[in-house]
């Protein structure tokens, strides 16, 4: 089993040439049309993000690469993607986005099961996979965090686990990448996901008082 360590690297900044161009280009290709869920935004908005969060921690090229590809073996092809992926841009981005990748089948496993199999492995995973892994999750939280803001609770309606599965999920996230050395996407993430749940646990009171007082007036 590998030893788990914790999110960040100490390793020195590359330069970015052309096998991030490239790889910019096949992310681009390959999400096509795709936007994020539940809205009109394009996918490599995404990627772009998570790529940036990479970099501003002290990523490298070939972990910026992993963050553009990350979600291209899970949406785009499986087993075989992972294998082109390893022949395009090498060994060591094929294994990071392999680590960041929870499902190789489609239709996929049930949302609950593949998400407590992914906290499983990722324990076990190497710096370089969890620092790509949590500035993936870092830009999903801020994403929910903002449509929350300006929808509330029909936000939870986008997502496989709703209000319960969604904020479970993502507070186990923060457990997770929290067993290791305190980095700027960990102590960012535990900022998102503390303030999502408290405005949650906020507006989710208003609609049970709201709810009560519907069932109030129905019986009068």
């Amino acid at each position: 089993m590998k030893k788990r360590v914790a999110v960040g690297s100490n390793k020195m900044h590359n330069k970015l040439g052309r096998r991030f161009d490239e790889a910019l280009r096949f992310a681009s290709k390959k999400h096509g049309r795709q936007t994020r869920k539940g809205t009109d935004v394009p996918y490599i908005a995404h990627l772009l993000g998570v790529a940036s969060l990479v970099l501003e921690a002290g990523g490298d090229e070939d972990m910026a690469i992993a963050a553009l590809l990350h979600d291209v073996v899970e949406d785009c092809g499986g087993a075989p993607m992972l294998e082109e992926i390893r022949r395009r841009f090498g060994s060591r981005v094929a294994h990071i986005v392999d680590g960041c990748t929870d499902a190789y089948t489609n239709p996929k496993p049930p949302w609950r099961e593949r998400k407590e199999q992914y906290l499983k492995r990722l324990a076990t995973e190497d710096s370089d996979t969890r620092l790509v892994s949590a500035a993936d999750k870092l830009h999903n939280a801020r994403a929910i965090l903002t449509d929350y803001r300006e929808s509330g609770e029909s936000t939870w309606e986008r997502f496989t686990g709703k209000r319960e599965g969604t904020l479970w999920y993502y507070r186990q996230l923060v457990k997770e990448f929290s067993r290791g050395k305190d980095n700027r996407l960990t102590n960012e993430m535990e900022r998102v996901v503390s303030e999502l749940e408290k405005l949650a646990a906020t507006n989710g009171g208003d609609v049970s008082r709201a709810r009560s007082n519907r069932s109030h007036k129905q019986k009068d």
